[in-house]
């Protein structure tokens, strides 16, 4: 089976870099991320319309590149969980928790027993199509497989502490423009409420040794939550930094020299 060390670097507290993908799931995407610097992907299935067998594209591609892929599922059921780790994704976030129930359900859906009920079925694509034996696949992939919650409306964060304490989670990522719209005030990301669940996600994962996580459209944006605590910094979006370089070089030969 692949293996990364995302999962245990991450909990360690380490900073590790990564990218959020909406909407190129094209062959290439892996490595050019591993040449941009990333170390992960995660691509969207919630708001971007990917399929299970683009996805399964996207893993195949990501062998060999240093870029563990991973997806956002729609939401927390199983059927999503289990199908996406099935066809190879290394890693799981899930939008929209809002209880520890629900926290409690991911994790069993994204690991084996005793610790989860996660169906088996080897020789597939999550574990390389290769032999072995299944108490050493299943082992693996539990070690492996990186399970995010994302905490992005005011019931989540009124759960925070209580879902970033449960076994099976292993990172808090915060929905920063989805916490703000929930706060009742979309898109004001320097308001004293927002910057308020800010520190109260970072203490709750800090509390339970879980990692953190933030997508950051610039570099600016990637600073700054990196000081707030945030050790799981992905890019994106990818097709808002698209616009933005070719944007810049076509504003940039109206310019008086």
């Amino acid at each position: 089976m692949a293996k990364n060390t995302i999962r245990k670097r991450a909990l360690a507290g380490e900073t590790v870099l990564g990218s959020m993908v909406f909407e190129f799931f094209v062959p290439g995407m892996p490595q050019i991320l591993s040449q941009a610097g990333a170390e992960y992907a995660i691509y969207d299935m919630e708001h971007a319309g990917l399929g299970l067998e683009t996805l399964k594209m996207l893993v195949a591609a990501s062998r060999g590149t240093g870029v563990a892929p991973m997806v956002r599922v729609p939401r927390g059921e199983y059927h999503f969980i289990a199908r996406a780790l099935d066809v190879g994704a290394q890693g799981i976030m899930v939008p929209m928790v809002e209880s520890v129930a629900q926290a409690r359900d991911i994790a069993q859906s994204s690991h084996y027993p005793k610790q989860g009920r996660r169906g088996a079925a080897f020789g597939f694509a999550h574990d390389d199509y290769a032999p072995g034996d299944p108490r050493d696949k299943m082992k693996e992939a539990d070690r492996r497989n990186f399970i995010i919650a994302q905490i992005e409306t005011e019931r989540g964060l009124e759960a925070v502490e209580d879902i970033a304490g449960v076994e099976g989670i292993d990172c808090l990522w915060l929905g920063h423009f989805d916490m703000t719209n929930f706060l009742g005030i979309p898109g004001q990301f320097d308001h004293p409420d927002y910057l308020a669940a800010v520190k109260r996600i970072v203490a709750a994962g800090r509390r339970s040794g879980k990692a953190l996580g933030f997508m950051a459209a610039d570099a600016t944006w990637a600073r700054q939550y990196r000081k707030h605590g945030f050790n799981m910094i992905a890019t994106g979006t990818d097709q808002g930094i698209l616009m933005a370089g070719i944007r810049s070089v076509l504003q940039s030969v109206g310019e008086k020299t």
